[in-house]
């Protein structure tokens, strides 16, 4: 039987692929970790303006003395700015990559669906977070100080509330938790797939099911601040 060698070339570029699959793994599953944190945190909102900024305030003091005020927070952003870093090079190396390999028609009918929409769909992720993190963290912009007042964006949980009474505010960050959810069950499947967790129809199964746990979990976590704020249960 003709046997198909593999150049030297040929021989780094798949372990480069490998490698790059490894990192976008590791990377979103550390994304994962954070958002599930994240989650927690932001449901805080549910028991009250005292109960959440006491949280957002042992943030910044968590770990004193032995951390400095704000430590573990620039920490987890240190952690978080390098797993973003790594997360989409490995993510756009892989798809160039993909583009210009020749596929079967199979292969393309298959994955071109799920490909494009992780795509567009973590790109439109990566612009939200920015802006998110402009809107709340780096510059704190509330679209509805006017009712407010201009010391709003002193409050974080007065922040949180005013933002989430804007009808236009709460459909993009929707819309976001709806690209995150089927980013998370593609990606959470993906990243059990590349570690070797998927090599049998039950773990397949299993991964799969995971996956749309975790996407669903957080999803909902999520959507249930900003909606109790938009229908009144939260001011």
């Amino acid at each position: 039987m003709p046997t198909t060698t593999l150049s030297p070339r040929g021989t780094t570029a798949r372990s480069t692929t490998i490698a790059l699959k490894l990192l976008m793994a590791v990377t979103g599953l550390v994304f994962v970790g954070y958002l599930l944190l994240h989650m927690y945190g932001n449901l805080k909102a549910l028991t009250g303006e005292e109960g959440f900024n006491t949280y957002a305030e042992h943030l910044r003091t968590f770990g004193e003395p032995m951390l400095p005020h704000n430590g573990l927070l620039w920490i987890v952003r240190l952690v978080l700015i390098l797993s973003l870093v790594g997360h989409v090079y490995a993510t756009y190396t892989l798809w160039s990559r993909a583009g210009s390999a020749r596929r079967t028609k199979y292969a393309a009918v298959k994955t071109a669906a799920t490909t494009k929409w992780m795509r567009w769909g973590g790109t439109f992720l990566l612009v939200f977070i920015v802006w998110h993190l402009l809107h709340f963290t780096i510059i704190k912009v509330s679209p509805n100080a006017d009712k407010q007042g201009p010391n709003v964006t002193e409050n974080p949980y007065q922040l949180v509330v005013a933002s989430f009474q804007v009808w236009w505010m709460l459909a993009i960050y929707i819309l976001a938790m709806v690209a995150l959810f089927m980013h998370l069950k593609h990606g959470v499947y993906s990243a059990q797939q590349t570690l070797g967790w998927t090599g049998s129809p039950k773990a397949r199964v299993r991964a799969r099911t995971i996956g749309l746990a975790v996407a669903a979990l957080i999803t909902v976590g999520f959507l249930i601040p900003p909606l109790a704020i938009a229908f009144g249960l939260i001011d």
